[in-house]
């Protein structure tokens, strides 16, 4: 509760004076039935009209007071509730930004969207719906109590039997339903993902003509959240009739006891229809509570969601990092910078997780001078990708050492390595947004002139005036409007801007011609000539006049050289050469 309760400090005035207004309320609406009691037993028993009509009056005004207190209430638990779910969201999302790509492997994507969505959600209607009831239900039951013990204590002892019996009817349902809200938000979970996978493919499926299986795939989790979902809330809604079980006898019972000392003159009429409604209210507060009871058991299990999502620790931090503070103690004026661009690494070995069997990369050791160009060749799956992954600490390597500069990578800030690290990924990613915006992500300053010539390098030139409004172009969700190849080309331009001291190719003009993918490799070699290039590739071409290739297979380096001594001395370069060769590649 600690934790949540941090998220409720901005809100500290709103909660405070929402409280204050149900209280008052509750208050106001417990004189009612006193002033009720008094125009039965006096006024009408009198028959005097003025007293009747002053009685009258104080209802009025209490009933008044007793609305807009209950709007204001309204208003400020509206505040809080949003306010604190809005919190909350903002630190998860915070919170998933510092994460590793192995954290983020641990949460499935549409796992996290739920947790930032739906599970914040439940919180927040928690609190908007249950503050009210919450903290009213109570303060009216022990007070409403209080007072039918005043009226007749022998009569109120009712109280003594149905209270229990709810509190019992109460816990069994709440043992019950626990474990269900918890697999009705995994279920939820798994919907998103069917749809998010749906989505994300669509053109596949269309393609395939597999709309009928998706739709039996989505109605297999649909209809899991469907029975999981009714299993959860029929048990929850039995606290209604229990409740009117409960209520009813009760009232029948006060009924009877209560008729026969009216009929003995042991009670009067106004008192008994005074005692009736403090009954009710306390039945009343009862059903509250254990309604605001069922929400919080809910939101409980919303919040243990969303605290390993703020719980996790990132597998990579900048613990290690020289910054301005730890500076001094290694006598340098501030935080140590990318200069020069060199790259090593020395006995690397990396595996996705701990308990893994085996190494994904195992005892890379190669050294990259800087203004170099290396390429990376190898079979599918031979960790090409992951190995240049480690480079801007996206992974962490599981042992062994990588350098730039001659300094470990773990002692430069994440924000300074990345920066001085520009990364096309296999996956190239275009966001929601203009063509020009999507291409200041590389710089957010950057001129005209600066953004014009890194789409001259990246040939992207060559179809940006053919767009209906140039760099003004909106770019559909994950650049949908533009081909691959433009798509790549956009990307490389957008790392260009940059202005990195290492450039990442991986597999980044595999979607483009290889006259276009010759002037892009021109365009870096003229335009960019002390930046150390790392290029992944499938195709030889990309990397035919790179400075070294290495060559990657199962996770190790067989071999490192020119294109020359690889295509006379490494069988696996010259299987890849000579079947391009007959493919046409080359």
């Amino acid at each position: 509760m600690k934790k949540f309760l941090a998220y409720t400090k901005d809100y500290k005035k709103e909660m405070l004076l929402a409280i204050i207004c149900i209280e008052a309320e509750t208050v106001l609406e417990l004189i009612i039935p006193i002033i009720m009691a008094d125009i039965i037993d006096v006024g009408i028993v009198n028959q005097d009209r003025s007293y009747i009509l002053l009685k009258g009056f104080q209802m009025a005004v209490c009933a008044v007071i007793s609305l807009l207190l209950g709007n204001l209430c309204a208003r400020f638990t509206a505040a809080c509730g949003n306010g604190i779910g809005a919190a909350i969201r903002a630190a998860e999302f915070q919170k998933m930004q510092t994460y590793s790509f192995s954290n983020t492997d641990k949460f499935t994507t549409p796992s996290l969207v739920t947790r930032l969505t739906s599970d914040v959600t439940t919180i927040q209607n928690s609190i908007t719906n249950g503050m009210r009831p919450g903290f009213r239900a109570p303060v009216m039951l022990f007070i409403a109590i209080f007072l039918s013990f005043r009226l007749n204590g022998t009569l109120a002892v009712v109280f003594l039997i149905a209270a229990p019996v709810l509190g019992i009817v109460l816990f069994f349902i709440v043992k019950k339903v626990r474990p269900l809200y918890t697999k009705m938000q995994s279920a939820i979970d798994y919907v998103n993902c069917i749809i998010q996978e749906n989505l994300a493919a669509i053109r596949v499926v269309k393609a395939y003509v597999r709309e009928d299986y998706e739709i039996a795939k989505f109605e297999e989790v649909n209809q899991n959240l469907k029975n999981t979902s009714e299993r959860a809330f029929s048990l929850a809604v039995l606290n209604m009739p229990a409740f009117q079980f409960v209520m009813y006898g009760t009232i029948l019972s006060i009924l009877i006891f209560g008729g026969h000392l009216v009929a003995i003159g042991n009670m009067k009429v106004g008192s008994l229809t005074s005692f009736l409604s403090y009954v009710l209210q306390v039945l009343n507060s009862l059903m509250m509570f254990s309604n605001v009871f069922l929400l919080f058991t809910r939101s409980l299990t919303s919040w243990k969601r969303i605290t390993e999502v703020l719980e996790e620790e990132p597998d990579i931090t900048d613990d290690r990092a020289v910054t301005d503070d730890k500076a001094i103690c290694y006598g340098l004026a501030k935080e140590i910078e990318i200069k020069s661009g060199s790259i090593s690494f020395e006995h690397v070995f990396f595996k996705y997780k701990e308990t893994a069997k085996e190494y994904v990369l195992s005892d890379i050791t190669f050294d990259i001078q800087s203004g170099q160009t290396i390429g990376i060749m190898g079979p599918t799956g031979s960790a090409k990708s992951t190995l240049v992954q480690l480079i801007p600490r996206l992974y962490e390597a599981t042992s062994g050492n990588i350098f730039i500069d001659g300094r470990p990578i773990y002692e430069f800030t994440q924000k300074h390595l990345r920066d001085s690290i520009a990364m096309v990924l296999q996956k190239n990613t275009l966001f929601s947004g203009t063509v020009k915006e999507n291409l200041l992500w590389g710089k957010e300053d950057a001129t005209m002139e600066e953004i014009e010539r890194a789409c001259r390098i990246a040939c992207v030139n060559e179809f940006i005036d053919r767009l209906d409004k140039g760099y003004d172009t909106e770019l559909g969700q994950g650049g949908v409007n533009v081909s691959g190849g433009q798509k790549q080309r956009l990307c490389i331009a957008r790392a260009i801007l940059k202005a990195p001291r290492v450039l990442i190719l991986d597999d980044s003009t595999s979607a483009v011609d290889t006259a276009t993918e010759a002037k892009i490799k021109e365009g870096l070699a003229k335009g960019l000539p002390g930046m150390t290039k790392i290029i992944v590739a499938q195709r030889i071409t990309s990397i035919l006049d790179a400075d070294r290739i290495l060559i990657l297979d199962d996770g190790k380096i067989n071999a490192a050289g020119t294109h020359k001594t690889l295509l006379k001395d490494n069988e696996i370069y010259q299987d890849i050469y000579y079947s391009q060769q007959q493919g046409g590649n080359l």
